[in-house]
């Protein structure tokens, strides 16, 4: 079984070599990495220039403009499909994951659910041992739109509501992740990290993208179920994502600003009533 890997990376090179690096450890299957580069620093190119010389084997697309995460991706997505058109099973997204090394063994173990699905969602764990999947299972409530439309609609507001949910977590937290060892279909997947199979390329070929960065959980999902398909969630299949959250901080203006402007994006698609 041959196994593509795309992410992007903007100026964290340390994590993209941390995901190369365990991957190269799954000697049991053929596979090819490809990163593509959202215009980062000069330090951080020449940290890749210096990972292209560790493994010689991967490919670096040295993007000449940031062009997001989905955009991004679809480049990466792009060059192996033209390149290496024996590849239909790709696992694309960030770069701050690694895998266990029996990661690709995982994939070809469950590779009978590909004939259904074209999407699957592995179980994506959190350095804290957080499971992130199944991210959503049968939509959002209208109540919770209803607060992300308050959330985005002021950014001290927004401070004001993240604030109140960490202090009332137990019951503003959404309990599908708790269903993480259960394989089910779902409605969403965790947007770091997506394996896509055979079906995705035959019907789709590449990601849906309407915003630069954020809400690319609803667009594929989207993207999926208008297309008469359904995304799986697949505990047997698991990544590390290195995410703290222990130490998950107040957005930054910048990051509600760009998350905002996914939200109406999302908001063309999504009505409340």
């Amino acid at each position: 079984m041959k196994i593509g890997y795309v992410c992007t990376n903007y100026n964290n090179t340390q994590f993209t070599r941390a995901a190369v690096a365990s991957l190269a450890k799954n000697n049991d299957h053929e596979y090819q990495i490809v990163i593509v580069d959202n215009n980062s620093t000069p330090d951080s190119i020449t940290a890749l220039h210096r990972l292209k010389d560790e493994f010689p084997d991967i490919t670096i697309i040295f993007n000449p403009e940031n062009s997001g995460y989905f955009t991004g991706l679809n480049i990466g997505i792009n060059h192996l499909r033209s390149h290496h058109s024996d590849i239909n099973y790709m696992v694309v997204g960030n770069n701050d994951l690694t895998f266990r090394t029996d990661f690709l063994q995982s994939i070809a173990r469950h590779k009978a659910l590909f004939q259904t699905y074209p999407v699957v969602s592995p179980d994506v764990i959190t350095v804290d041992g957080i499971h992130q999947n199944p991210h959503v299972i049968n939509g959002i409530s209208k109540f919770r739109e209803l607060m992300y439309d308050l959330y985005y609609s002021n950014y001290y507001l927004g401070r004001c509501i993240k604030w109140a949910a960490s202090l009332t977590q137990r019951m503003s937290d959404r309990r599908d992740e708790e269903q993480w060892e259960t394989g089910q279909v779902v409605n969403q997947g965790h947007g770091s990290c997506y394996i896509l199979g055979p079906l995705f390329f035959e019907k789709l070929q590449l990601l849906w993208a309407p915003t630069f960065l954020m809400g690319e959980e609803y667009f594929l999902s989207k993207q999926i179920n208008d297309a008469g398909m359904s995304i799986y969630y697949e505990p047997g299949i698991q990544v590390t994502h290195h995410w703290h959250a222990t130490i998950e901080q107040l957005p930054s203006r910048a990051v509600w600003e760009m998350a905002r402007k996914s939200h109406k994006t999302y908001r063309e698609y999504v009505k409340i009533f």
